[in-house]
């Protein structure tokens, strides 16, 4: 098995077992990362969910949504490799993905 590290604004470091089939951001809340509100419970409807990809890991991340693109294009901190945490299913492929969290969520 693998892991993911999610790191909040300030640096610290999250590293999470990866369990395949399960969103980014219920992996990230039932391990207690701070910095993921998921204010709706992972609907794709709030966007306290944020979260930025490293850059050679996006393309593992599966496509975007037109409901998640328009959730992000209302995100203040939203970058090139944006995603809702909530609507990335892991992988054993993603193994080592960096994931960044935002200063604030929505």
């Amino acid at each position: 098995m693998g892991n993911i590290t999610f790191i909040e604004h300030n640096g610290n470091q999250h590293p999470v077992d990866i369990e395949e089939g399960k969103s980014l951001m219920k992996i990230a809340i039932e391990n207690g990362v701070p910095g993921i509100d998921a204010d709706c419970g992972g609907q794709c409807a709030c966007g306290t969910c944020h979260v930025i990809i490293g850059d050679n890991w996006f393309n593992n991340t599966g496509n975007i949504n037109e409901e998640e693109t328009l959730i992000l294009d209302m995100t203040p901190e939203k970058v090139d490799t944006s995603r809702l945490s909530c609507q990335i299913l892991t992988t054993e492929a993603m193994d080592g993905m960096l994931v960044r969290l935002p200063e604030f969520q929505m």
